[in-house]
């Protein structure tokens, strides 16, 4: 796993440490914790300590503090948003605002305009069909912000595809791309897990930007599965960002959590990325406080 140091969406500096990693999914029924507790599995010859992410939490607990003979490390704390999918797609629309609907329905109007009056989009669910999303996917990927300065496009390789063609075997993933005149402008990739699809990428082309590709592409997938009534819920994963809070019913506080040997090395890296969050916090308030965050950060993802 890669710890990074980072300002803002510029990695300044990456160390790749072998953890033991726990990922916990939406679906897990283990009540959040209120006190961090290394797991009592033992430590492999070559691992330097355990991730559990995202770990349900409650109350407050300190960023870095010693645990037993780990480093107890909070890298981040968020709230997990998701959609309760066990309801139908009218009663979903219910819970937006009426100002907000018809903002999301004029966002459809509009690319539908502008692409001569009918919206082309594909959904992509077979093992036979995945070749062509991945090929399309890939081609937006290759154009976004996330790929370019946070290596977190679609992932380039064989070993995803061949895992990609493995879900679509076995029905456990569904993925989506937005056209314009046969180009792809957005795609969305969600694999399913118990009852729960995982919103793990999504891009769009950065030149159709202001059409709200991504927005559109998400309104559009959400129809569709709730239109298939086979599932639970819609995670959004870790993070926070204005799209997920948007479409999201329902959010639970969780964070990411290392328990790392308590070694001098282990020690530098997680103060360095401590030190770092908290530099880019503080310049991420001070440019909220003049109005700049939102235009600093298109400059830094798309030139503009």
């Amino acid at each position: 796993m890669p710890i990074k140091l980072q300002l803002a969406d510029t990695t300044l500096f990456t160390s790749s440490l072998w953890l033991q990693v726990r990922e916990v999914g939406l679906d897990n029924e283990d009540l959040p914790v209120s006190e961090l507790i290394p797991p009592a599995d033992a430590l492999q010859a070559d691992s330097q300590g355990f991730l559990i992410r995202p770990l349900r939490i409650t109350g407050e607990q300190p960023v870095l503090e010693k645990r037993n003979s780990y480093l107890c490390y909070v890298s981040s704390r968020y709230p997990r948003y998701y959609i309760d999918m066990r309801m139908s797609f009218v009663e979903y629309k219910a819970k937006f605002s009426s100002k907000t609907r018809s903002t999301l329905n004029r966002k459809v109007r509009k690319y539908a305009d502008y692409c001569g009056g009918e919206i082309e989009w594909k959904v992509y669910r077979e093992a036979g069909e995945m070749p062509e999303f991945f090929r399309l996917a890939r081609a937006v990927s290759k154009t976004t912000y996330q790929e370019k300065l946070l290596d977190a496009g679609l992932p380039d390789s064989e070993k995803f595809f061949l895992e990609m063609e493995q879900l679509a075997r076995q029905g456990r993933v569904r993925g989506f791309i937005l056209f314009n005149q046969n180009q792809p402008v957005s795609y969305l990739y969600c694999p399913i897990t118990n009852g729960v699809v995982i919103y793990a990428f999504l891009g769009y082309d950065p030149g159709y930007m202001n059409l709200s590709v991504g927005t559109i592409l998400q309104w559009l997938a959400l129809e569709h599965l709730f239109g298939e009534s086979s599932f639970r819920f819609f995670d959004f994963t870790e993070g926070q960002s204005e799209h997920k809070k948007l479409f999201a019913t329902d959010n639970v506080q969780c964070a990411n959590v290392f328990f790392l040997r308590n070694g001098l090395r282990n020690m530098l890296l997680l103060h360095g990325q401590r030190t770092m969050n908290h530099f880019s916090q503080v310049i991420g308030d001070k440019l909220a406080q003049f109005g700049l965050k939102s235009k600093v950060k298109k400059m830094m993802r798309f030139g503009i």
